[in-house]
C-alpha cells in the first residue's frame, strides 16, 4: 500500500496510523499528527480502491452503503500491511493508534471490529458503523475518541450513537465530541482529540 513513514522519538513511541477520507491521499492528515503527538512515529496510508479516480479504503454500493465483502477483504489487507510495516520499519506493533477521517475512520473501525488487538486506540472523525450484526472481539484495553457532527449529512448522528454503544458493549472506553459543522473536520475537533490523547494514552 502506498504510504509515508516517519520515525518517532524512539522505537517504542506511539505510531499514528493516518487514514484519509474519500479522495484524499497519504499526505492529507500529516498536519494532524503534529497537532496530536509531534514525537510519535507516523504511518500514513493511501487506500487501494479508486472510486472515479478518488482513493478510498474500500468500495461502497452507494452513499452510506458499504460493500461489506470488499470491506472485510480490505480490512484484512490493511491488517497484513500493518504487520509487514512493523517488521520493515521496526516499530512496536502494540503501539499503533489509528487516526481516521470519514472513509479512513470507517476502515479503522473495521479493524477494531475484526481484529481486536490490531490497534491500541483510535481517533475517529465522522465514522459510521462499519458492520452490523457481528460479534465484536474483546476491546477492554481499547480507548476511542469519536468526533461527530450534529448535522452531518453524510454520517447521521445516530451512526455515532450506535457505534459508541457497540464499542462500549465490547468493553472499549469511548469518548464522543460533537461539532455543528456537518461533515467538515475542524481544527477545534482535532484540538479536542489531542487533549483526549494526552489524557488517555
Amino acid at each position: 500500500m502506498k504510504h509515508i513513514f516517519k520515525e518517532g522519538r524512539s522505537k517504542d513511541s506511539p505510531v499514528l496510523l493516518l487514514l484519509h477520507g474519500t479522495g484524499g491521499t497519504e499526505e492529507d492528515l500529516i498536519p494532524l499528527a503534529q497537532m496530536i503527538d509531534p514525537e510519535a512515529a507516523v504511518l500514513s496510508v493511501r487506500g487501494n480502491v479508486s472510486e472515479q479516480g478518488m482513493p478510498r479504503f474500500f468500495r461502497r454500493l452507494r452513499e452510506g452503503v458499504f460493500d461489506e465483502e470488499d470491506l472485510v477483504f480490505r480490512t484484512q489487507e490493511l491488517q497484513e500491511f500493518l504487520d509487514e510495516a512493523a517488521s520493515a520499519y521496526e516499530f512496536n506493533r502494540d503501539q499503533v493508534v489509528a487516526v481516521g477521517y470519514s472513509n479512513g475512520a470507517n476502515i479503522a473501525g473495521s479493524l477494531m471490529f475484526h481484529y481486536g488487538e490490531s490497534i491500541k486506540s483510535a481517533i475517529l472523525f465522522h465514522p459510521m458503523v462499519p458492520r452490523r450484526g457481528i460479534e465484536l472481539p474483546d476491546l477492554t484495553e481499547t480507548r476511542v475518541f469519536i468526533g461527530a457532527g450534529e448535522n452531518d449529512p453524510i454520517c447521521p448522528a445516530q451512526e455515532t450513537v450506535d457505534l459508541k454503544e457497540l464499542l462500549e458493549s465490547a468493553g472499549a472506553d469511548v469518548t464522543t465530541h460533537w461539532e455543528r459543522m456537518g461533515h467538515q473536520l475542524t481544527e477545534a475537533e482535532v484540538n479536542k482529540s489531542a487533549k483526549w490523547y494526552k489524557s488517555k494514552l
